[in-house]
C-alpha cells in the first residue's frame, strides 16, 4: 500500500492504494479491468480503508474537507460536488471503470454511479447515508443541522466528546477504538468541522431521497452489508436500499453496527470476494 498526494483544480489531494489482487494492476492507474474504489464516510477519511485495500487493491481518496486533502473555504460540499469530484479524481488517475464502495457519505458516489453508470462495474453499500425516502437525521446530525449549535458543537469536540458519541457506534462495547479516535482527532480542525456543517446541511430529508430517484438504473450486481446494530441508520433502510437496487444481495449483520468490519473482520474479505467475482 502506498500514500499520494497531487491536486485536481488546485484542490490539494491525498489517497492512498495498493495494486489489485486480480490483475497486480497499478494502484492508481488504467487497467483492463473494473478497479475498486473506496469512499469514506463522516468525520474519517481514507484511514478506515487499509485492510480493504491490502486485500482487494485500489485507490481510497481523502474526500475535499477530509483527512488530508484540501479543505477550502469556497466549497460548498454538497451531494454534486463529490459527484464531479469522484469522475475528476477518476479521470486524473486514467481508471476508466470502478467497482465502488461506500460507506457512511461515500453514499455519494451513489450519484457518480447514477450519472455514469456505464464506469461503475460492481457496488457495494455499507451502512450508508441512505438516498431513500423515508430518513430522519439521527440526533448529533439534527445538532450539526441547526445554526450556532452545530457551531457549538464543532467546537467543543475533543477525544473526551468523541469517545461518548460513538461509544454505541459499533456492537462491540465501549468507545471505538484508539486508533480510530487518533486519526479522526488528527485531521479535526476548523476545515473538516466546516465541511461536516456543510454536507449535513445541504443534506435534507427531501435532498437525499432525490438523490437517489434513479437508483433502479443501476442494474450492475451489488452488495449491501449493513451492520444491524447501527445507531445512527435504521436497520430498516439496510432493506430498502437492497429493493431499490434490481440486482442487489442483502447481506445483514445482526453482530454489528455502523462500522461492521470492526465487529466483523470477516466482512472484509466477503467484500474483496465480492469484487473480485465474475
Amino acid at each position: 500500500m502506498s500514500d499520494h498526494s497531487g491536486e485536481i483544480d488546485g484542490l490539494p489531494l491525498f489517497w492512498r492504494s495498493a495494486p489489485t489482487a486480480s490483475t497486480g494492476s497499478p494502484p492508481d492507474g488504467a487497467s483492463d479491468g473494473a478497479v475498486p474504489l473506496y469512499l469514506h464516510g463522516v468525520p474519517s477519511s481514507s484511514d478506515e480503508w487499509p485492510a480493504f485495500l491490502q486485500r482487494s487493491g485500489g485507490p481510497a481518496p481523502d474526500l475535499p474537507g477530509f483527512g488530508r486533502s484540501g479543505k477550502p473555504g469556497t466549497l460548498r460540499y454538497t451531494i454534486d460536488e463529490y459527484d464531479r469530484f469522484v469522475e475528476r479524481f477518476l479521470d486524473e488517475r486514467g481508471v476508466e471503470r470502478v467497482s465502488l464502495v461506500v460507506h457512511d457519505w461515500g453514499a455519494v458516489g451513489l450519484a457518480f454511479a447514477q450519472r455514469l453508470t456505464e464506469r461503475v462495474e460492481r457496488l457495494a453499500i455499507i451502512n450508508a447515508v441512505p438516498f431513500l425516502p423515508g430518513y430522519r437525521w439521527h440526533r448529533t446530525a439534527r445538532i450539526w443541522r441547526t445554526f450556532a449549535l452545530g457551531e457549538l458543537a464543532m467546537g467543543s469536540t475533543n477525544r473526551f466528546v468523541l469517545r461518548r458519541a460513538t461509544e454505541r457506534a459499533n456492537a462491540s462495547p465501549g468507545p471505538m477504538p484508539d486508533a480510530w479516535l487518533d486519526s479522526v482527532l488528527e485531521h479535526f480542525e476548523q476545515g473538516t468541522q466546516r465541511a461536516i456543517l456543510r454536507l449535513y446541511r445541504g443534506g435534507s430529508p427531501e435532498v437525499l431521497a432525490a438523490a437517489g430517484a434513479r437508483l433502479g438504473s443501476l442494474s450492475m450486481p451489488a452488495l449491501v452489508a449493513w451492520g444491524m446494530q447501527d445507531p445512527y441508520i435504521p436497520a430498516r433502510f439496510a432493506r430498502a436500499y437492497a429493493d431499490a437496487l434490481p440486482n442487489a444481495e442483502l447481506l445483514e449483520l445482526p453482530d454489528a453496527g455502523h462500522w461492521p468490519w470492526l465487529d466483523r473482520p470477516d466482512l472484509i474479505e466477503r467484500v474483496a470476494s465480492f469484487l473480485g467475482s465474475t
